[in-house]
């Protein structure tokens, strides 16, 4: 699994990777995870539906929503402005 973050200028910045089977990456991945959120990013999982294609964005708020078969999350700034 791998945790981008969006950046302007710069697309996708690579965070971390790991895999979420291996208790020591797993670890890796919570702390990153929950640094992410604690500096005000949001957190997206990019889907795909089966049948007609379509891409979404699954909103998660903890790592334990993170879909196991995810390959990537999107971590992106919150809107600023009012």
């Amino acid at each position: 699994m791998k945790f981008l973050r969006m950046k302007p200028g710069h697309g996708e910045v690579l965070l971390t990777e790991g895999d979420p089977g291996s208790e020591v990456d797993e670890e890796r991945l919570v702390e990153e995870f929950r640094r992410q959120l604690d500096e005000g990013m949001w957190a997206a999982v990019p889907t795909e539906h089966p049948s007609s294609g379509r891409r979404e964005a699954l909103m998660v708020r903890d790592y334990a929503d993170i879909p196991p078969q995810a390959e990537r999350v999107i971590f992106f700034p919150r809107a600023s402005g009012g």
